[in-house]
C-alpha cells in the first residue's frame, strides 16, 4: 500500500508499534525511509529499542499525539480495535499525516466473528466496513482504497468460532499459536490474496479489513 498509495514516501509513523516486529519489515522494505515507532507501553518499546536500536521511538498515547503535518505515512496495524474513543485516535493520525499523505489501518473485521480471543485480546471491538469508513471520514480523512484479506480462510474462521461455542470447549490462547500442519497451505492461500490485494481488487469479505485513507 505504501508503494501503491505513496510511491515518493520518506517519513511513516507507526501508531502502537508495540515491539517494532512490523516496523523491522517496513525497514527491510525501504531502506530510506524515516521510521518513527509510538506505543504507550513501556515494555513493549524496549524490545523494540533492541530489535531496532536506530529507530527513533517513543512512548505516547494513541489518542494524544503531538504530530502536526509531519509525515507522508501513517500506519495502524492492528491497533484501532483495541482503542476507547478510536475517532480521537484517527484525528490524531490525520493531524500528524502531510497534506496528501496517506493513513493505512489493518483492523479485525466482522463482529459475528467475536471470540474469546478477542477478549483475551483486549479488542474492545470487531469492525465492519461501513463502520471503519464512516469513522475515517470523521476523522476528515478520504477513503481511497479498502479490501478485505484472510478472506480465502473466513469460512474455516466460522467454522472453528461455531464449533468451539456448540462443544463448549475451552478456548487455550497459547494453542492458537502453535504451527499446525495446514500452515504451509494457508500461507500459499493468503499468498494470493496479496497478491490480489497488491494490483487493486478489493475483496468482500474477510476475517481482516485493510483501508488507506489520504489527507485532503
Amino acid at each position: 500500500m505504501v508503494r501503491r498509495h505513496s510511491p515518493c514516501a520518506r517519513s511513516l509513523l507507526d501508531v502502537g508499534c508495540g515491539t517494532g516486529f512490523v516496523l523491522s519489515a517496513l525497514q527491510e522494505a525501504f531502506p530510506g525511509l524515516r521510521l518513527v515507532g509510538v506505543d504507550f507501553r513501556a515494555e513493549y518499546l524496549d524490545e523494540a529499542r533492541r530489535r531496532l536500536p536506530e529507530v527513533e521511538l517513543r512512548e505516547l498515547d494513541a489518542t494524544r499525539l503531538p504530530y502536526e503535518e509531519e509525515f507522508d505515512v501513517v500506519g495502524a496495524f492492528d491497533v484501532l480495535e483495541h482503542i476507547e474513543d478510536d475517532v480521537a485516535a484517527l484525528r490524531g493520525m490525520a493531524r500528524a499525516a502531510r497534506h496528501g499523505g496517506i493513513v493505512i489501518l489493518l483492523v479485525p473485521q466482522h463482529p459475528r466473528l467475536w471470540s474469546r480471543m478477542d477478549t483475551i485480546g483486549r479488542h474492545v471491538r470487531r469492525y465492519t466496513r461501513a463502520v471503519l469508513l464512516k469513522k475515517v471520514c470523521e476523522a476528515r480523512l478520504e477513503p481511497v482504497a479498502a479490501s478485505s484479506f484472510v478472506s480465502t480462510l473466513l469460512p474455516a474462521m466460522i467454522a472453528s468460532r461455531a464449533g468451539r461455542r456448540a462443544l463448549r470447549r475451552a478456548y487455550d490462547p497459547i494453542a492458537e499459536l502453535v504451527p499446525g500442519p495446514l500452515n504451509g497451505p494457508f500461507e500459499r492461500l493468503l499468498d494470493g490474496e496479496r497478491w490480489l490485494i497488491e494490483r487493486g481488487v478489493s475483496l468482500p469479505a474477510g476475517g481482516s479489513l485493510l483501508l488507506v485513507a489520504r489527507k485532503p
